[in-house]
């Protein structure tokens, strides 16, 4: 059964961008994708994703915030929060809600060890 990965951003070239390393990394993955905490959250009701890469600027809602709430739903979801807004704070509150931490602009190198780590899990979880 192939991963699924929900990238939510609400910026378009984002998301392609991160979908392109995510490609390049997991290439049998699927990806669906959201523009907005919103939409990911309705994107949920249809389908499971079993990974999630969430922006953390965004209008309605942060990315921390709906990490907080897929933790909530899904509670063995790795979660990774991704932005160029490098903080102590942020990166703190990322952790606390058990989700990691990748910096913008998101490439192969910046993606590879969370991806990496969720792979891992995936294939401990089917033996």
């Amino acid at each position: 059964m192939p991963v699924t990965v929900l990238i939510v951003d609400d910026s378009k070239l984002a998301r392609i961008v991160a979908g392109k390393a995510l490609a390049e990394l997991q290439p049998h993955w699927e990806k669906i994708e959201a523009g907005s905490a919103a939409q990911a959250l309705e994107l949920i009701n249809h389908q499971s994703p079993d990974v999630a890469l969430i922006d953390f600027n965004m209008a309605e809602k942060d990315g921390l915030e709906l990490a907080n709430e897929l933790r909530v739903l899904l509670p063995d979801m790795p979660i990774a929060i991704i932005t160029a807004n490098i903080q102590d704070e942020i990166i703190t509150r990322a952790r606390e809600i058990g989700a990691a931490f990748v910096a913008k602009p998101v490439t192969p190198d910046t993606l590879e060890p969370f991806l990496s780590g969720a792979a891992l899990r995936f294939r401990s979880k089917n033996t």
